[in-house]
């Protein structure tokens, strides 16, 4: 059984086995792929591998082939073996012979140890000898042990073989991302092979995913550089090996896919050796391991290897990244944002490697300005909002992947990649369907650091269809502009008044006091004039000509700018003038944006304020800035005093009509809501009948759907119910409501909501506001707080008497006053502690109440109580007291 060749014998490693007596052997590689030889075994007949279909489509081994060639298979693949071979050769250059592999330190038979086995038979049309006899008997003894073909049901050892999947498709999305089993049975090229899946015996073309190879042209066969080498480097690792593939997508008849070897990832090896370089149509689909293919790739082009050997890197991404966090203060479009760096200096930084939504040139609009083109083009909108309100006046982290310098009329390109925490903006908005990546060169190194993580979000978003990858054309917005015509301003201005309070997106800052507005709810934009107010002119540009800015103004629009650029605001509108601008207040994060112009001394309180309900705070900020001579009011001087005889003003000409009062909510020191002390009983029956009759008959949760000022019943977190106005829906889930009878307010989800019973609605609002007379809070937020928090203490748990002092558009300004205190009046008492500043009234009935309170005052000034302890908090500019000088 182990007869070692009398005769010189060739060496050689197996490439592949052909069949159950037949194999390639090649030699060893000398500057290039090795020389081959077809070899098949003599004097024995293996069974027969299936090739083609049969007429029936059906493609089926002999019994026991399978068998016979996986033995050989895992025996002799990529073993060095000794052969012999006869003088016998075919016409196509097969060569017949002995075949040796090494075992326990002895040259083994390969024919001997086949026939042993049972796994082939003997040729008897050979010449009858010495060796023949030999085999013969082996042959025997395989039959006798009932080995191999020669055992019983010889039936069940039949492979069938499926091949290729029919719906190839479906196949790939069924096994996609599985790691399935096999055997690479052929390599067309490098990166081409064809694998038998098991246990299935599917047969798949296979790509390997994120890669490309030099090849082979179709029609004459000649190869590209390095591409003899690059199979060979496959062949010698890959063929007939057992293999893991990683299904990662489909091209065409082939599917994507990552061929894993136990000793490694062939990608990643290819790549390393400068065989391959990445591609980025299939990247993208790679599930895991794309940041080692882009590694294995530099690491190749560093060491200049094969074909990269002329490789020279990109001079302009040299030195270029750089990191830094800055704060973004404006989405210019899609791809581009505005960031403020640390040190001030604002930046424009386009994001890496992305493309935002295009206008087609058939249904580009005429009006090329921007506003028009971002409610105009598909999805370039939803991808401005998807940013805005993600990253506006967020701090982000900015790596600066290149620059493009300035070219064909376009200025340099800062391109980076910006992270929000863990969340990189690029990749989440081409996630969304909102933009596509940026398709480089293949030689284009400038392109994101994350470019491959680009692409697999964008085949997310393609099999999803999102967004622009939608398979309908979608709708451009129907926007109108609300200010472009006069006669259409005024005909909508009664139906903006009648909503009274309306939510919008500051689009674009002109001045100081000059706002762009998007109203979502009407599909619409309005230019706003902001109320009560007069703000110096910033520079612009009209017909070509600079008009040059009056002091202040760029400073104003710079504010405003920072202040409420696109962030969304709560307006008001008032009035409309004779050019179609719209007059009105406007509010960012409850924040009168006209009251913090005034109040920084960036502008002036106009005339048209007067009859407002912000006059007294405009009124007032503006007083502070003039007599500290702040800015705009940087050359006041006051007017002279005119001296004027005293007029006699006695008690009785305040009028003084107590009611009995209980403070039942404070939202600052001098804004509260009060219930009558006679009204107590009936609000407590209500109660009760409310929470029985919503106890008896519970709501159904869901059923009621709230709409804006809306009366209706809540559950409050003492599992009460009272009675609530629905004041601003903030989501899809969650309101804002007023406790009516108490005054507080809460964010609640809706389904704690439903309607209010019929025998509860009857009943007026048990609380109403008001303001404490003749005061105001301190400058200063921490020491409001502490003013709060005594005004609390002064009024809790107890009955107060209050008077209507005078009212300021309706709401009553009061004081309040505890008999059992040794200061009554509440406001005063505040005042002496140095937590309140008194407010300067001309009304003659109030002068011996605002004697009292600015004695008051005085005594918390000399005494340097509570915000006074650092001097006058209205005039000292000193900033390191942290006072700011506010209404």
């Amino acid at each position: 059984m182990g007869d070692t060749p009398r005769t010189q014998y060739q060496k050689g490693v197996v490439k592949q086995i052909v069949s159950g007596d037949s194999l390639i052997i090649r030699g060893q590689p000398r500057g290039g792929p090795p020389p081959e030889k077809t070899v098949g075994l003599s004097g024995v007949t293996a069974p027969r591998l299936a090739r083609r279909q049969d007429a029936n489509g059906e493609s089926v081994d002999e019994p026991w082939a399978w068998e016979c060639r996986e033995y050989l298979r895992s025996l002799l693949v990529g073993k060095d073996v000794h052969f012999t071979l006869s003088s016998n050769t075919t016409p196509s250059g097969k060569e017949f012979g002995s075949v040796f592999i090494m075992q326990g330190g002895e040259l083994k038979n390969v024919i001997d140890l086949l026939i042993s086995e049972g796994l082939a038979e003997v040729r008897k049309s050979g010449p009858q000898n010495e060796e023949m006899s030999r085999l013969c008997t082996l042959e025997e003894n395989a039959k006798a042990g009932h080995k191999g073909k020669w055992g019983p049901n010889s039936e069940k050892h039949v492979r069938n073989i499926r091949g290729a999947p029919e719906n190839l498709s479906n196949y790939v999305d069924k096994h996609h991302g599985k790691e399935l089993s096999g055997i690479v049975e052929y390599v067309r090229d490098a990166c081409t092979l064809r694998v038998l899946l098991l246990p299935g015996f599917e047969v798949v073309g296979v790509m390997l995913a994120g890669i490309k190879c030099p090849g082979f042209k179709r029609d004459d066969g000649t190869a590209e550089p390095f591409a003899a080498e690059a199979k060979f480097f496959v062949e010698s690792r890959l063929l007939q090996r057992n293999v893991k593939l990683r299904i990662e997508g489909s091209s065409n008849q082939f599917v994507i896919g990552t061929l894993i070897h136990p000793a490694g990832n062939i990608s990643e090896s290819l790549l390393q050796e400068g065989f391959a370089h990445c591609v980025d149509w299939s990247i993208g689909m790679v599930m895991s391991g794309k940041d080692k293919l882009r590694a294995a790739e530099r690491s190749a082009k560093e060491r200049r290897v094969r074909r990269w050997k002329d490789f020279k890197p990109s001079a302009s991404t040299a030195g270029t990244q750089k990191q830094y966090t800055a704060r973004v203060v404006e989405v210019v479009n899609a791809d581009a944002l505005k960031v403020k760096q640390q040190d001030g200096t604002v930046q424009k930084i386009f994001l890496s490697s992305l493309r935002g939504p295009r206008a087609n040139k058939e249904g580009a609009s005429e009006d090329k300005r921007g506003a028009r083109q971002l409610y105009d083009v598909p999805y370039m909108f939803e991808a401005r909002e998807f940013l805005r309100t993600k990253l506006i006046h967020k701090k982000v982290n900015v790596t600066v992947d290149y620059v493009r310098p300035a070219q064909d009329g376009f200025p340099e390109r800062v391109c980076a990649t910006v992270q929000l925490g863990d969340t990189n903006i690029a990749e989440a908005l081409i996630s969304k369907g909102l933009a596509t990546v940026l398709r480089h060169r293949q030689d284009d190194e400038e392109r994101s650091a994350v470019y491959d993580d680009l692409l697999t979000a964008e085949n997310r978003a393609k099999k999803t269809n999102k967004g622009l990858h939608q398979k309908k054309d979608a709708a451009p917005m129907r926007v109108s502009d609300l200010s472009s015509d006069a006669t259409k301003a005024k005909q909508f201005l009664s139906s903006l008044t009648r909503q009274g309070r309306i939510s919008g997106i500051v689009e674009f800052v002109a001045s100081g006091s000059r706002l762009r507005v998007f109203l979502p709810k009407d599909l619409s934009t309005i230019t706003l004039l902001l109320a009560g107010v007069s703000c110096p002119r910033a520079q612009s540009q009209r017909g070509g000509q600079v008009q040059e800015a009056e002091p202040f103004g760029d400073d104003a629009l710079t504010f405003t700018r920072d202040l409420c650029m696109q962030r969304e605001i709560v307006l008001q509108v008032d009035n409309v003038d004779r050019a179609g601008n719209f007059i009105g207040w406007a509010f960012v994060d409850e924040k009168n944006i006209s009251l913090e112009l005034v109040s920084r001394a960036l502008a002036k309180v106009h005339f048209s304020a007067d009859r407002t309900a912000h006059s007294t705070a405009l009124y007032n900020a503006e007083e502070i800035c003039k007599r500290n001579r702040e800015k705009v009011w940087e050359n006041y001087e006051p007017p002279a005093e005119v001296a004027e005889e005293p007029e006699v003003s006695t008690q009785s000409d305040r009028k003084a009509s107590y009611q009995r009062v209980v403070v039942s909510h404070a939202d600052t020191p001098t804004s509260f809501w009060l219930q009558k002390v006679e009204n107590g009983p009936q609000l407590e029956s209500l109660m009760d009948q409310l929470n029985t009759e919503l106890t008896v008959n519970p709501p159904t949760v869901g059923a009621y759907s709230p709409k804006r000022n809306d009366k209706c019943a809540a559950q409050f977190s003492d599992g009460q119910w009272y009675r609530v106005q629905v004041e601003k829906i903030t989501s899809k889930d969650e309101i804002l409501l007023l406790y009516i009878d108490y005054g507080n307010r809460e964010t609640q989800r809706v389904t704690t909501l439903c309607s209010l019973p019929a025998t509860c609605s009857g009943l007026a609002a048990q609380a109403n506001q008001f303001q404490l007379a003749c005061s105001r809070p301190p400058p200063d937020e921490d020491w409001q707080q502490d003013s709060l928090i005594a005004f609390q203490a002064a009024v809790e748990g107890k009955e107060l008497e209050m008077n209507v002092e005078y009212r300021v558009q309706g709401t009553p300004h009061v004081s309040l006053h505890d008999s059992t205190a040794e200061v009554p009046d509440i406001c005063k008492r505040l005042l002496q502690a140095g937590l309140l500043i008194v407010e300067k009234r001309r009304d003659r009935h109030l002068e011996k109440l605002v004697a009292e309170y600015n004695a008051a005052e005085q005594e918390a000034r000399s005494s340097r109580a509570a915000m006074w302890v650092h001097g006058d908090v209205t005039a000292d500019d000193a900033n390191e007291f942290g006072y700011r000088k506010t209404a």
